[in-house]
């Protein structure tokens, strides 16, 4: 009866044999419900419930306190007659989940910043743990307070919610059971992307719909996502990048470059790969997730990067953050604001920490002068293959070169890391280097390859495995699951996107 309960050691994640097995026992009583739309919606919830638990341990007590909190308050912004009492609910549901958001992720942050404007010497501690051990008699360490998984991405989910109530765009959800699956949805719970209540409401009352060309392209999107995550990010992450990262200087400069590029194309990998499994795993049971990646560094500037990368959360804080903080329709300089102020807390959604507050603020200014340049520039109806060459190449290196302040652990790290790469270089080695690295160099190029492939070659790839007949689909889906648990690590590499 063990695996019914959490382990630090078997967490239900898309690259263990165990999610999959866990998976297929969902699926063969998830067939003979399915027809029946309010027992699948409170079958799923709660098998969703299970594998938050199974994810994150007791924390899932934190997503029914969520789903519990937005239910009533959306019913309560749906039913008031005045504008005052929607806008009371509608910020008494913002206050609720952000203020839940920054104790567990932020308090940490918030109380050396405090510290060091103030020269106060306050430390944080746990109330949680500390009601619990007083009226339990545990032992919880209540001076660690630990960051429950996907919470960043739930809050804001549950925020919309509320939010699209508020606009009338969408109706509160029948009853609470929708509703909390809606919020816990397994496949997209701890790592995105962000589902909006409009998008994906709708779909609990509608029947159960899986074509042959729908379930080749579930497994497509699995499988591709498998191999992003364990082929490329996880193979490059442990044998180059992670140990570069964790100590430049023992590196030369060309070491720590490559590290640079591979660790663009190791984030990219495993955030992409999660979400290609993730839309996969919900397309198999009948719903759909909107696309969150469409080719990111094909960008040909920083605006248009943001409309391919994580999509879901770039067109969240637009729509809840940006357009309410005014947009662009007060004057230049509010707008130029606005978007700092928007980059900045994209930032800071993804840890807390200085660095992401700088990566946010690189990104932010990178986007104002883009928007500038727009203006002026004097090329722009020249466009040509060498223009969009050009552009390519400088948005790819922007964000390169963006993500070591994301990576390191420090901004000493981010110091060395440009030290080494300046400093000492060792061009001399570089033939002898790429030799010692060939295999991890090829995956990353591999990588890159075929992410820059155009459109019409991975539509005609993808759209050779849908049509594949039945038997030819599975032996090539056993064929790469032979190949991935081949070059799998030993050791247990978590989604990235995990620990936001």
């Amino acid at each position: 009866m063990g695996f019914l309960f959490y382990s630090d050691s078997k967490p239900l994640m898309f690259t263990q044999l165990y999610f999959w097995i866990f998976f297929a026992v969902v699926l063969i009583f998830y067939s003979a419900i399915y027809k029946n739309k309010a027992l699948r919606n409170a079958y799923l919830f709660f098998i969703s419930l299970f594998f938050y638990y199974k994810s994150g341990g007791y924390f899932f007590s934190l997503l029914i306190f969520s789903t519990i909190v937005d239910y009533f308050l959306g019913k309560l912004i749906y039913k008031s007659d005045k504008k005052l009492n929607k806008k009371i609910f509608l910020s008494l549901s913002i206050i609720v989940n952000l203020g839940v958001l920054s104790y567990f992720k932020y308090s940490y942050f918030f109380a050396d910043v405090f510290n060091s404007v103030f020269d106060t010497d306050f430390y944080v501690v746990n109330l949680l743990a500390q009601w619990t051990n007083n009226i339990t008699g545990s032992n919880f360490n209540i001076y660690k307070i630990i960051l429950p998984v996907g919470i960043s991405f739930y809050t804001f989910q549950t925020i919309s919610y509320t939010f699209d109530v508020y606009r009338n765009k969408v109706k509160p959800v029948k009853n609470i059971i929708d509703f909390g699956f809606y919020v816990s949805f397994f496949p997209q719970l701890v790592a995105g992307p962000i589902v909006r209540a409009a998008d994906f409401v709708p779909q609990l009352y509608k029947d159960y719909k899986l074509t042959k060309e729908q379930m080749g392209m579930a497994i497509f999107l699995i499988l591709n996502g498998l191999i992003k995550k364990m082929f490329i990010s996880d193979f490059i992450s442990i044998n180059f990048v992670d140990r570069v990262f964790d100590s430049p200087l023992s590196y030369s400069g060309f070491e720590n470059l490559m590290a640079v590029y591979g660790y663009s194309a190791q984030i990219y990998c495993d955030f992409s790969g999660y979400t290609d499994i993730a839309i996969g795993v919900a397309l198999l049971l009948g719903f759909h997730l909107p696309l969150n990646f469409n080719s990111p560094y094909k960008a040909v500037n920083i605006r248009d990067f943001w409309r391919r990368w994580h999509i879901s959360l770039s067109s969240w804080l637009k729509d809840y953050l940006y357009i309410p903080l005014g947009g662009n329709r007060k004057g230049k300089i509010r707008t130029g604001i606005n978007l700092l102020i928007t980059m900045l807390i994209g930032g800071l959604w993804h840890g807390a920490n200085w660095r992401f507050v700088i990566w946010g603020g690189i990104h932010g200014i990178a986007i104002i002068i883009n928007k500038l340049w727009n203006k002026i520039n004097p090329f722009k109806t020249k466009s040509n293959g060498l223009s969009r060459f050009i552009s390519i190449f400088v948005t790819f290196h922007f964000v390169t070169f963006a993500w070591i302040f994301f990576r390191a652990k420090s901004m000493i790290v981010v110091k060395n890391i440009f030290s080494q790469m300046f400093n000492n270089f060792h061009f001399d080695l570089v033939p002898q280097m790429i030799l010692s690295y060939k295999t991890i160099f090829a995956i990353m190029l591999f990588a890159f390859i075929v992410h820059w492939l155009p459109v019409k070659v991975k539509s005609f790839y993808k759209q050779a495995f849908i049509k594949l007949p039945v038997y030819l689909k599975v032996l090539v889906t056993v064929i790469i699951v032979i190949i991935l648990y081949q070059v799998k690590s030993s050791q247990l590499q978590p989604f990235i996107y995990f620990q936001f």
